[in-house]
């Protein structure tokens, strides 16, 4: 079994839009980024991306052009009843909505005020929240399975904010980095003394979606994503690394955690799935089972990385009613997965591809892609799935 997967090779920094990059020039087409952008409830924005070059490197230049004027400051419950109410699959909603959560906690803890009292400056901004947006929709676009993520760069001096000058690395990049227990690379002087190289919004994306390690992998293509800065000690530019990791590197063990709870609203299931989906769980169920006294109650069961668990067993312990969480490894095998697009009479559509790429063993319409077909051209959601697999299967299964 292989997997997808991409590495963030910060050598010179991260920022937003930098990711963004990289992402687009590893093959992300830059139309269906923005065909799925324009179905959110972002503000106005214009996204574009063009060739340049930084050092005696060449990648793209990601920029989101917003409307002049100020921009709106939008508060941590704001942004996530924006995300709560985009057309997303559950799993990318919480992705987005745990980078956020992440930067909420950092500010609360930095500003000492409750979570709910956060307002978001600069990381609040529509271009800001593209970056996340669009980071998340790429990934998912590229069929990446896993993120990994090299040491960090922190540059250092000073950098003004809506708080005012700060020092460098930003107070909540900092803390964001140190929650994540990130690896740091020391900054060389003439690194130091350029400002700053890793943005809060990229710590973000990075300690809520990766891990700090770099895989084994088979590498297919690497993508650069260029910064907006010249910077005399380095090409300002982020390197992404995207490929498969060989079935035997990966391995067939996984951490199964479970818990059972009878003494729960029930209301609270739904975000503690979110918020497990989140911290890096490859899937969560949930079970009803009877408990002593023949109560009914619920068992809780999490699949995830070994080196997730940790992480998940908090969330369980801290969002729910539970006294204690049991884990287990367990095997498991897998097929090939692949996502490709496939041109159909309805149009484009990301079907899920099973067994090995050149000759699948069966395939899936993208349940979220087809319905929003479904919605825009007035068709039952039954006949779109049935229209989609069978002209992917004439295109792509051998003998269909």
């Amino acid at each position: 079994m292989s997997a997808r997967l991409a590495y963030f090779d910060c050598f010179a920094g991260a920022s937003g839009d930098m990711i963004l990059g990289a992402l687009l020039d590893a093959g992300l087409p830059l139309p269906k980024l923005k065909e799925e952008l324009a179905k959110l409830p972002l503000p106005p924005f214009r996204l574009s991306a063009r060739r340049a070059q930084r050092g005696a490197l060449w990648g793209t230049r990601a920029t989101v052009t917003l409307p002049p004027g100020p921009q709106e400051h939008r508060s941590s419950a704001d942004i996530h009843r924006l995300i709560a109410g985009a057309s997303l699959a559950p799993k990318l909603k919480a992705q987005a909505q745990g980078v956020f959560r992440r930067l909420a906690e950092a500010e609360a803890r930095i500003h000492n005020l409750p979570v709910e009292a956060v307002h978001f400056h600069e990381v609040g901004a529509a271009d800001a929240l593209v970056d996340v947006l669009g980071a998340v929709l790429g990934l998912e676009l590229l069929g990446v399975e896993a993120v990994f993520v090299s040491p960090l760069p922190l540059g250092g001096g000073r950098v003004k904010s809506a708080h005012g000058v700060l020092p460098v690395p930003a107070p909540a990049t900092l803390e964001l980095l140190a929650q994540a227990g990130a690896p740091l690379r020391p900054a060389p002087e003439d690194e130091a003394a350029h400002g700053e190289v890793l943005t809060p919004t990229a710590a973000a994306l990075f300690t809520a979606l990766g891990s700090f390690e770099r895989p084994a992998l088979r590498l297919e293509r690497v993508g650069h994503g260029v910064g907006r800065r010249h910077l005399p000690h380095a090409p300002n530019v982020l390197r992404l690394w995207l490929g498969d990791s060989p079935a035997e590197a990966r391995g067939p063990e996984v951490a199964l955690l479970e818990t059972n709870i009878d003494d729960m609203n029930p209301q609270l299931y739904g975000y503690v799935m979110e918020r497990l989906f989140a911290a890096g769980a490859l899937d969560v169920w949930f079970t009803p089972i009877q408990m002593k006294k023949d109560r009914p109650a619920v068992m809780v069961s999490v699949l995830a990385p070994p080196e997730r668990e940790a992480a998940l067993a908090q969330v369980l312990l801290r969002e729910t009613t539970t006294l204690g969480v049991r884990v287990q490894t367990v095997r498991r095998h897998e097929a090939e997965r692949h996502i490709v697009a496939v041109e159909t009479s309805l149009g484009s559509v990301p079907v899920k591809l099973r067994g090995p790429r050149e000759a699948p063993w069966g395939l899936a319409p993208e349940y979220e892609a087809c319905r929003k077909l479904a919605q825009r051209l007035g068709l039952p959601l039954a006949e779109v799935l049935r229209l989609v697999s069978a002209e992917a299967a004439d295109k792509l299964l051998p003998g269909a």
